[in-house]
């Protein structure tokens, strides 16, 4: 059985991202229908959420079906992901069981599971979803792991409610900073679909260490040449943001120092000046601003520019409710037999 999953934009095609993106317009206009009637979809979270938990049932019920939570290791058994383990620890059973029952309960399955911040060789490989993916046999939804992609979708979206055609933009991805290291997902995914978008994007971050994983940076130099756009990297905050039509922040850890974070927390101490202030913001040709959320104010990003005019990061949270509205009513219509 040959399944659609929604893992990483990179999987779909341009017009299968602008398909998705006109589908949430709709759902933005009007937010009821049929499309998930008598469908029901599990939300699988190893991590917090807030966001994405509500979005995505609240998005089920205003397009009629039904969102099941499900936090393994809390409310439901601990679950086993190494092939061939003799499972003797904590965990009471294996993905292969657990996936293959809720596809016979569900129509999709979500999966929200954050890397684990010690081996990055490991984490990258994004083992948890890819082994729900191999035993479902319904489609799988990446509600975060080492990427985001509902969240670009958001972004997406947001930008262009904002500033219509995004091709030949100019789009800064700045690194701020946080009280620890945090993941990459958020900014990997913003790399992505900026590209995508055929924006001409800024990499900005405080030093070589916090370049994103060569996965991404190479899948984004390949999404700016098919797209008309650029990538590059700088660790000039002023050079970076002069006439900047997008600012999107994000904290992340320094791959090389993966696990080791007391070795990076000194080079990360240096770098508070990578706030998002509205003298950065001045600089921009009347930029635009953003951030996933949540955000630490006066850590991430000032007051000031939170509150202003130009921060649209309301606007890409209310987002995620419609996109992921499209994303599963067009998994669904994608798996459905011809």
């Amino acid at each position: 059985m040959n399944i659609r999953h929604f893992l990483s934009t990179q999987d779909c095609t341009r017009p299968e991202l602008d398909e998705l993106l006109a589908q949430a317009a709709r759902y933005k206009r009007d937010k009821l229908g049929r499309d998930l009637a008598g469908r029901a979809i599990a939300l699988l979270f190893f991590n917090p959420s807030m966001r994405t938990r509500s979005s995505f049932e609240i998005g089920t019920w205003q397009l009629g079906g039904h969102a099941v939570v499900l936090a393994p290791g809390k409310d439901a058994w601990g679950i086993e992901f190494e092939p061939r383990k003799v499972m003797d620890g904590e965990a009471e059973e294996h993905v292969a069981e657990v996936a293959r029952v809720l596809s016979r309960y569900c129509d999709l399955i979500g999966v929200r599971a954050f890397p684990k911040f010690v081996d990055w060789a490991v984490d990258r490989e994004d083992l948890v979803i890819k082994a729900f993916a191999r035993h479902a046999t319904v489609p799988v939804i990446n509600l975060e792991t080492i990427t985001h992609p509902c969240q670009e979708l958001a972004h997406a979206m947001a930008m262009r409610e904002r500033l219509g055609e995004l091709r030949g933009r100019k789009y800064v991805l700045t690194w701020t900073y946080h009280p620890k290291a945090l993941n990459t997902a958020v900014a990997n995914s913003a790399l992505l679909i900026a590209t995508r978008m055929g924006m001409d994007v800024t990499l900005l971050c405080p030093t070589p260490e916090y370049v994103l994983d060569e996965r991404y940076m190479a899948a984004g130099r390949s999404n700016a040449s098919e797209n008309g756009g650029s990538l590059r990297v700088s660790h000039d905050i002023d050079e970076a943001y002069r006439d900047a039509e997008v600012v999107y922040a994000k904290s992340w850890g320094a791959l090389p120092y993966f696990g080791r974070w007391e070795a990076e927390k000194p080079i990360r101490e240096q770098h508070r000046h990578f706030i998002v202030d509205e003298a950065k913001m001045a600089l921009t040709r009347d930029g635009i601003f953003s951030h996933c959320l949540p955000l630490r104010r006066n850590i991430k990003a000032t007051d000031g520019v939170m509150d202003a005019p130009y921060c649209f990061a309301i606007d890409e949270a209310e987002n995620r409710l419609h996109v992921q509205k499209a994303v599963m009513a067009r998994l669904l219509a994608w798996n459905s037999p011809t």
